[in-house]
Parts: C-alpha cells; sequence; structure tokens
C-alpha cells in the first residue's frame, strides 16, 4: 500500500453528513471525497475510477454500490445497518463494517431512561414546574403508573438488549425476552412469538434491528396483548413498530404509554404521536453523547485503516464475513 504525504493513498467517498472527527480521521488518513448524498447520479467518472471505500451514516444501496467498481468496503457509522445493502455487498465481493460494542451501555442506559421518563412522567412534571404551575397550582399529579410490580419483556436479545436487561435486574423486575432463536446459556424466560411475549408482560421494550424481517412486528393485535396497563419503549427501529396503530391504541386506551426514540420516516414524527399526552418522544438520541459517538467514529475509521493495511476488518457485519480483502 503506497503513501503520499503520511497518507494511504486510497479514495474514500464520505456522503452527506457526518460525525466531525471522523471525517477528520479519514482526511489525515486517506484521500477524502464528499458528495452531497449518497446518490449514484451524483458519482463522478474520476469517483468510479478511484473510490475504494465508503464511510456513512445513510442507507447505502445497491446502485450505489454498483456505481463505484472498485469499491471494496462500506463502513457504517452505527450498529443498524439495515440501510446499508449488505447482501449485495457481499455479492459484489464488498466488505461491510458497522460500530457494535461501543456504543451498546450509551444505548441502554437510554432505554432505562425513556422507561422511566415514560411511566414516571418526568418530562412532564419538569414542565410543570418551569411553567409555573407548581406555584400557581400546586403539586403536580401523582402519576398513574409506576415501575414496581412490572414484568418487562425485551425484543431482540442481543448485546444492546442484555445491556439493558442487566439493568432492569437491578430493578428486581422479572424479564422475558423473544428473539429469532433462543439464546443458549440465558436465564430468562423465553418466548417463540412476539405475541406470547406481549401477552406474558406489561413492558415491552424493542431493541430489535430493522429491515423486512421486523417490519411493524409490533402490530395491533402485539398491543392488544401486552394490555391496557401496557407501557411500550422503542429505542431500537422505527420501523418495527407500526406507528398508525401505536397512535390508535394510546388514545383508546390499550395500552397505557409509550416511550420512543426511533421513528419509521425520521426525521419526521405523526402528527398522532405528537398529539398523545401518554407519549414520551425523543429525537433519536440513544447513543448520542459525545464520549460514544466519538468511539463510533473511531471505530468506523478503525475499519478503514485496518482494510487498507492489514487486509482485514475490525467489526464486519455476518452477511459479508466471507468477503475477502482485494489483492
Amino acid at each position: 500500500m503506497t503513501r503520499a504525504e503520511g497518507k494511504l493513498s486510497v479514495a474514500i467517498l464520505v456522503p452527506g453528513d457526518f460525525n466531525d472527527h471522523a471525517v477528520g480521521r479519514i482526511d489525515k488518513a486517506f484521500k477524502l471525497v464528499r458528495i452531497e448524498r449518497a446518490d449514484p447520479a451524483l458519482v463522478t467518472d474520476e469517483m468510479r475510477a478511484t473510490v475504494r471505500g465508503i464511510a456513512s451514516y445513510a442507507g447505502i444501496s445497491a446502485a450505489m454500490i454498483d456505481a463505484l467498481p472498485n469499491l471494496e468496503i462500506i463502513a457504517s457509522f452505527g450498529v443498524g445497518y439495515d440501510s446499508v445493502d449488505a447482501n449485495h455487498a457481499a455479492k459484489r465481493g464488498v466488505m461491510v463494517t458497522n460500530t457494535p460494542d461501543v456504543l451498546t451501555e450509551e444505548v441502554a442506559d437510554t432505554a432505562i431512561g425513556l422507561l422511566i421518563n415514560t411511566v414516571r412522567e418526568l418530562y412532564a412534571a419538569e414542565k410543570w414546574l418551569r411553567d409555573g404551575d407548581w406555584v400557581e397550582k400546586g403539586n403536580y399529579r401523582l402519576s398513574r403508573l409506576t415501575l414496581r410490580g412490572r414484568s418487562v419483556g425485551i425484543f431482540g436479545m442481543g448485546r444492546i438488549g442484555r445491556a439493558v436487561a442487566r439493568r432492569i435486574e437491578a430493578f428486581g423486575l422479572p424479564i422475558a425476552y423473544h428473539n429469532r432463536r433462543k439464546v443458549e446459556g440465558l436465564a430468562y424466560e423465553y418466548h417463540a412469538t412476539l405475541k406470547g411475549l406481549a401477552e406474558a408482560v406489561d413492558t415491552l421494550i424493542c431493541i430489535a434491528p430493522g429491515g423486512a424481517s421486523t417490519e411493524k412486528a409490533i402490530n395491533a393485535e402485539v398491543l392488544s396483548a401486552l394490555g391496557s396497563n401496557g407501557v411500550l419503549v422503542n429505542i431500537g427501529r422505527g420501523s418495527t413498530v407500526d406507528e398508525a396503530a401505536l397512535a390508535g391504541a394510546l388514545k383508546s386506551g390499550a395500552i397505557a404509554a409509550a416511550g420512543l426514540d426511533v421513528f419509521a420516516d425520521e426525521p419526521k414524527v405523526p402528527q398522532s404521536l405528537l398529539d398523545a399526552p401518554n407519549a414520551s418522544l425523543l429525537p433519536h438520541v440513544g447513543s448520542a453523547s459525545v464520549h460514544t459517538r466519538r468511539a463510533m467514529a473511531d471505530l468506523c475509521v478503525d475499519n478503514l485503516v485496518a482494510w487498507f493495511t492489514e487486509r482485514r476488518p475490525l467489526t464486519p457485519v455476518p452477511e459479508t464475513l466471507n468477503v475477502k480483502a482485494h489483492s
């Protein structure tokens, strides 16, 4: 691998907005190429000839992959990579990496914060104070819900799911889960179906990945099974929830409350959810601390460096595990 002025002579494409720390590192280590968005129509002849890597928050489609004939690796920023066509990348011999582990604890912390905020109405209580209502109207009302006596179901028992479960254990609450398959060595009660899990618990925390297999998996039937005392927290992907069904369930009292950090069409949030007084809504901040985003940025760039210097990825996604580095 040749170097020029301390840089690897490799062009790395960064479409759209990207983490400033990651951009700085890429610019120092590689030849940085920027475009407005991941659109094949924006790929120039020079990019087609020179780009060998992509670093991106955004989705990378099959068409984008095909637009870059010399592409070797897509370093995706984040643990979820459903917006990257990893199966097509594998067929093309393109490695895909993500940034697991470094955000696990931060996202798990956010899940617990969102759960407590949803159940105990902490945002509304703070607003009551800030608006002067404590002085003018007296104490904030008693919260109808509590964590006491609840049972928690986790949809998606991966790294983050297990980190959330450890925190839930500290509250002394029973835990069950649903996954595509049972996790060996895990003592929590396993349910083979999501509906079965919802029937068994009153608090459902979704940390499932996106994609076709989980599209609107939390639907009216699952919400009904969760029950009128039910609480839904989603910190995984917005696509896993049927938002129209959720808004209906919140309005009718089919479930008691919901806490959402993710939405199907971000940053657009359905008005029916914005209007729901029993919904706690966050703008996808699960991993959004300076500390954690810097760690994610470093892992994203470290994957590029390892690929082009040692011909190996650090954190490949399962679909591309068998992709070999180009000679």
